[in-house]
């Protein structure tokens, strides 16, 4: 699987996401996420695909089981590359997405890795005590998430930095670690609680980082690609 730095198309129509993209001369692995695709439908993955990037679909589906089954074999045709779900759903809800999956992946083509999420990395230990109500720390709830993830068979979870090597750890390594809120040093934390810079996240255990702003909102998309690329590598 591509492991290169995903950056996330955080843009509201077609139009903004192909001015972005016109900057890279090389396929790259791009996150779309609700916004896009509420906007522009499964249209926008099609035309984002035929420019041969891979494609991270983040559209954390959190439903019933057999609702969210049918979802998934919907979205396997689209031929993204990695797919996500709340892990809050349940082991239940977990299995019958990747049960989608498979069923809905075209025959001769590779499914799309599944991920599940754990705690947004724009949550604080505060808040998820206080407004979901579970009184574990917040390292607790992500690895108690981590661990009903593989149970349900699934190939990793989206986490922070911060929880990264401890999955790893409980869970083995090939157990993929996704970590948004990457920025790079002296970069603003915007909206986001949990954050590192590349380089952070590799040395911490991160599998796979997905990098917004500090990309699309650059003077220079490309040269601040390379040099999240740069940083992601060294270690």
């Amino acid at each position: 699987m591509n492991t290169k730095p995903i950056i996330a198309l955080d843009f509201p129509s077609e139009k903004e996401v192909f001015q972005f993209l016109s900057n890279f001369n090389e396929p790259i692995f791009v996150k779309i996420g609700m916004e896009l695709y509420l906007q522009e439908g499964p249209s926008i993955v099609q035309k984002v695909k035929e420019q041969g990037h891979d494609i991270f679909l983040d559209l954390k589906l959190h439903d019933i089981p057999n609702t969210v089954r049918s979802a998934m074999k919907g979205l396997a045709r689209l031929g993204v590359d990695l797919v996500n779900v709340h892990a809050a759903g349940g082991i239940d809800m977990m299995r019958g997405a990747l049960e989608g999956l498979e069923a809905g992946t075209p025959a001769g083509k590779e499914r799309a890795k599944l991920i599940a999420v754990t705690q947004l990395t724009s949550t604080t230990e505060e808040q998820m005590q206080n407004e979901q109500m579970i009184s574990l720390s917040l390292l607790d709830s992500v690895l108690h998430y981590a661990r009903i993830t593989k149970e349900a068979g699934l190939d990793g979870v989206v986490c922070s930095v911060h929880e990264a090597g401890q999955i790893g750890e409980a869970c083995g390594q090939e157990f993929l670690r996704v970590t948004p809120g990457i920025r790079l040093p002296g970069g603003e934390a915007h909206d986001q609680k949990r954050i590192a810079t590349p380089n952070g996240a590799k040395a911490s255990g991160s599998s796979l980082i997905v990098v917004g702003r500090a990309i699309t909102g650059a003077a220079d998309p490309a040269a601040a690609y390379k040099k999240v690329c740069d940083l992601w590598e060294e270690n």
